[in-house]
Parts: structure tokens; sequence; C-alpha cells
């Protein structure tokens, strides 16, 4: 009788710890996803002043390294409304983008040192048979949704202001 009872309290005991062990699973999982989505999206707030000089926030991603600017907004299916992503270089320079492995429909600008949009140029997703050379020399790329530089009123000539996002 006591052997069973012992029997009894250790098979509850080992159900006890696989509902913690599965929680704890789950928890840690969950933890790693969140953390990633969070880096992935993790942003800084531009400004970018339009036609009509009036002051258009923008959350960017900054792809600063060879690694990021590498991989873009790659593989990604969506791209949230008033955000983008800014390449950043080292230096000015002719710079050419394509859209090798990008779902999403994009507006390119090309932006000069002084931070002023020398070019804009719409991509086509997943399309590698085409490329979007800037024509004058260019420190930074920012891609956006197709069609946002258009619904904001930015144009050549219209210029950013970073608010500190690369001394982050």
């Amino acid at each position: 009788m006591i052997f069973r009872q012992e029997l009894t309290k250790m098979t509850y005991l080992i159900k006890i710890f696989k509902s913690y062990a599965t929680m704890f699973f789950f928890f840690f999982i969950f933890t790693l996803f969140q953390s990633e989505i969070f880096a992935e999206n993790r942003g800084c707030k531009i400004i970018i002043k339009n036609n009509l000089n009036k002051s258009i926030p923008l959350v960017i991603e900054i792809a600063d390294t060879q690694e990021k600017r590498g991989r873009g907004l790659m593989f990604r299916k969506k791209l949230m409304k008033n955000n983008g992503m800014l390449f950043v270089f080292n230096r000015e320079l002719r710079l050419n983008f394509w859209m090798k492995n990008t779902y999403i429909p994009l507006s390119i600008a090309y932006i000069n040192r002084q931070g002023i949009i020398n070019e804009i140029y719409h991509m086509k997703p997943l399309d590698t048979s085409i490329t979007y050379p800037s024509r004058f020399l260019a420190k930074y790329a920012l891609e956006v949704n197709k069609g946002w530089f258009k619904k904001n009123n930015i144009f050549k000539g219209c210029g950013i202001m970073l608010n500190g996002c690369l001394g982050k």
C-alpha cells in the first residue's frame, strides 16, 4: 500500500514537472519571437519637409552595415504605413538597388549628404531584371511603401532631418 502511494505521488510530480516544462518551453519560444520582432521593428523617427513645407514624420529602420544593407527589406510581406528603411553609406556614391526577394512594392529616394532628395523611383516586387541606379551621388537611400512619397507631397528637392537617428 505504501509503495502504491509513493508511485501515485511520483506520477503526480512527473505530471506537474511536464506541465511546468511545457509552459517554460512556450514562454522561452514566445520571448525569443517577441525580441526578434522588436529588434526588427525598432525604429527611429525622421522628419521630411514636403513641398508644402509641412513636416512629415517617418519611422525608419537603419541599415548602416554591409549585412543590413544587403538584406534590406527582403523576405518581408508588409511594411507599416508610415515606416521605411534608411540605407546609410560611409560616403556619397552612385547607388544601385534591386528587388531580389522583396515582396513589398516600394518607392526609393536617393538622398545626398546634405539630406536633399535627388531622385525617387518606384520599384517592382521580386523583379531582378530591373535595377534602380541613382543618377547623382547619394549618401542615403530611403525605401518606403510604393506611392508614400507622392501621397505625402514629397518630391525631388525635399529635405530630410535625421533627428539624431544616426548617432544612436
